[in-house]
């Protein structure tokens, strides 16, 4: 008896540590989920008076600014390897931007207009993001790309795999634009459907998926190690599916809620798996289908 009460402060402060622990380990989750939902608020109150970026290029403008922070800690760990993706990378966009005819982008701040520009702008951002990325990822980071890790027969299945998750909801993505908009399907060139659909794959899946992802994930691996890549990924799911509806944001936010919403379980979680699971290949793979097939139908 005499043992167990000598015991007995001891016993307290332990389960009072567990109890601070549990208390502290989502502070971060809660204060970047907290951020973003603040950036939304805003933006969207700011728009009523104000002429104000698009969330794109809000989120767009602190990614790269994050990535640039990376990059300058990081620099040593960056390899020859990945220089030529993120050089390569970079190209790839700006040469297809250049000669897009489908896919027509917003005014970047509202003053980078025309191909040429987008193309600067965009392949430029992608170079960026696509490095601080890696040099992320060979701290450990959440998302994988198997090209830089010299395996290229992952890299190969992870685009099949990509292809055969996204080709079914990509057809379902075609008839929801086709009831959603009240348009017949008026088919495009193949091949600019095929090009252009690179813009939102390369771009979006390397930004949101990769560098942002990235960047909540070095803020979360602190207080939670194990389930960090995960909090991440549903942090630049969300944002990413809900920068699409800026005006639906001012005119109806509960349709953009419930749009973004559907958006985000069917065509938002299904490429965020498959970059946590397995690479950012495969996640490219998903989104550029379903660009592919929305192109090829005339939307």
């Amino acid at each position: 008896m005499k043992k167990t009460f000598l015991h007995q402060p001891y016993r307290y402060k332990r389960e009072e540590e567990k109890k601070e622990f549990r208390s502290t380990r989502y502070r971060t989750f809660f204060f970047l989920s907290a951020g973003i939902l603040f950036m939304f608020v805003a933006r969207t109150l700011l728009s009523v008076h104000f002429p104000v970026p698009r969330m794109n290029d809000l989120f767009t403008a602190f990614t790269l600014a994050g990535s640039f922070i990376v990059l300058l800690a990081g620099f040593v760990q960056i390899k020859t390897s990945d220089w030529i993706i993120g050089i390569g990378a970079g190209l790839l966009v700006g040469v297809t931007m250049y000669y897009a005819t489908l896919f027509t982008p917003y005014d970047l701040f509202g003053v980078v207009r025309g191909h040429l520009a987008q193309a600067w702008a965009r392949g430029i951002s992608v170079f960026i993001a696509m490095l601080a990325g890696l040099a992320i990822m060979r701290q450990g980071g959440a998302v994988q790309v198997s090209l830089a890790q010299g395996n290229l027969r992952k890299t190969f299945m992870s685009i099949v795999i990509g292809l055969a998750v996204g080709a079914p909801l990509a057809i379902l993505n075609v008839f929801a634009l086709q009831f959603t908009q009240g348009q017949p399907v008026t088919w495009q060139s193949p091949f600019a459907a095929l090009s252009d659909a690179l813009q939102p794959a390369l771009v979006e899946e390397v930004v949101y998926r990769f560098a942002f992802l990235g960047l909540m994930w070095i803020l979360l691996r602190r207080s939670m190690p194990q389930s960090a890549g995960w909090q991440a990924g549903m942090l630049a799911l969300f944002s990413h599916n809900f920068m699409h509806f800026d005006d639906l944001w001012l005119q109806t936010p509960l349709t953009a809620l419930g749009m973004g919403l559907v958006m985000a379980l069917v065509w938002g979680l299904p490429p965020t798996i498959l970059a946590l699971r397995r690479d950012l290949e495969s996640a490219i793979a998903f989104h550029w289908i379903q660009d592919v097939a929305r192109f090829l139908a005339g939307f």
